[in-house]
């Protein structure tokens, strides 16, 4: 990545770091401080259920945050299910939570519901006293159930849809009655005492600016001006995992080059280390965006650009202690780049700096067959559950299913294997 393109994505970075950009586009939206968790809400061996509607159907927010997960925090053993339904609203789900969900006996769930809850059309009390009824609901149910909750704003929307068939709203009002939607749940959060993930914010902010700086294409919210591509899918899981309370120490390897010496983090271990390299099996990966176009909205890296994923979420650091050189050239798989001694000192992202990198082949391998079992969920709820199968006796299809569900588990169990890597850091 060139110098001018990397500025770039550090100015649009740090602009949606802030609360409110200083830009008159913004002065209409009134977002409601958002609460912030103030510990990790997981705990060890948690089962956790992403709900909502089509936008969590696509697989795509929902398979990031599961990668996640499973294989930067492997030691919260966190098994995942997600339930997205296209087109459903939140008394939907109050109404199948039952059935669908509340049967594998989550432990903890996110919601994300309110695009199809706002109607496409200007913000009306009836609309946000529906969403607010229904939200509530669903949170009293899940607690009710020992089933700790994180719930999820709607997100933007790019443009109106063209399937509301309709020229009387504005992409502004439907914006702002989503913001609104938005707004309860903060207060909803705040009632109830439950974690909230702010999709709308992030998501919204970022559109805005990336399409200042990459041109009037660029849709965070998707082309047909709701269902994000890669880019804005990452944005939302962003959201989601920073509610979960996930801290982004993925890892981090302390050099001393006067004796040589490693002192890796916990999950990593110094398999041999001898004159400024050394090997490393490591049991947590970084996260690992698949190669892409970082100025094309359906990557995961331009996603990573538009949020401070890499700085919040996916830290795996390098240090150096007592460097005798002014600069030194760092080799991470087939990959270098030099640095002053001061910076290393510092330390440095090594997944923010090799973005391809020793963990990325393995990483793909987990993360597909993530995207594997999620797709047999989908199978699972919306044709068996709610098919002739499920009519006929749910108990039974839910027992099949589940036998069906078991190796798409194993397989992703199977992937995630420790990585061998070395590091070399050499003076200049």
């Amino acid at each position: 990545m060139n110098a001018s393109i990397f500025s770039l994505f550090l100015f649009v970075t740090v602009l949606v770091a802030q609360e409110k950009p200083a830009d008159p586009y913004f002065d209409k939206y009134l977002p409601t401080p958002a609460p912030k968790p103030e510990r990790l809400l997981l705990e060890k061996g948690d089962r956790l259920a992403i709900c909502g509607d089509s936008i969590t159907e696509q697989k795509m927010y929902s398979r990031v945050m599961e990668t996640y997960l499973t294989v930067c925090v492997p030691e919260l053993e966190v098994s995942v299910r997600q339930y997205g339904w296209g087109g459903e609203k939140a008394p939907g789900f109050l109404r199948r939570m039952t059935n669908d969900v509340l049967r594998f006996k989550p432990t903890i769930a996110t919601t994300c519901y309110g695009m199809n809850d706002h109607e496409y059309r200007d913000y009306e009390e009836r609309i946000g006293n529906q969403y607010r009824d229904a939200s509530r609901a669903i949170i009293r149910a899940f607690k009710y159930h020992g089933v700790r909750v994180v719930h999820g704003s709607p997100g933007p929307v790019g443009k109106v849809p063209h399937w509301t068939k309709s020229d009387s709203y504005s992409k502004e009002q439907l914006n702002l009655n989503l913001l609104n939607l938005r707004n309860i749940g903060v207060e909803l959060a705040n009632e109830e005492k439950v974690g909230f993930a702010d999709v709308f914010w992030p998501m919204f902010v970022s559109e805005h600016l990336a399409r200042k700086q990459y041109g009037e294409d660029y849709a965070v919210a998707g082309k047909d001006g709701v269902h994000p591509g890669w880019a804005g899918s990452f944005i939302m899981a962003y959201s989601f995992l920073k509610a979960l309370g996930l801290d982004g120490e993925l890892g981090s390897f302390t050099l001393d080059l006067a004796s040589n010496q490693v002192k890796p983090s916990e999950g990593h271990r110094v398999l041999s280390s001898r004159a400024g390299i050394f090997e490393v099996e490591s049991s947590r990966y970084p996260f690992c965006a698949p190669k892409g176009d970082p100025r094309n909205d359906d990557s995961i890296l331009s996603g990573m650009t538009l949020v401070p994923f890499n700085r919040e979420l996916n830290r795996f650091m390098l240090r150096i202690r007592n460097p005798e050189a002014a600069r030194y050239k760092v080799t991470w798989g087939e990959s270098s780049k030099s640095f002053d001694a001061a910076v290393l000192k510092e330390g440095i992202n090594l997944a923010a700096e090799f973005p391809q990198n020793p963990f990325s082949e393995a990483f793909a391998k987990v993360d597909e067959a993530v995207g594997a079992k999620q797709a047999y969920e989908t199978r699972q709820i919306k044709m068996l559950f709610h098919g002739e199968e499920g009519r006929a006796d749910k108990d039974l299809t839910a027992t099949l299913t589940e036998k069906a569900r078991a190796p798409l588990v194993k397989a992703i169990q199977a992937q995630f294997r420790p990585v061998t890597h070395t590091i070399r850091v050499e003076a200049e």
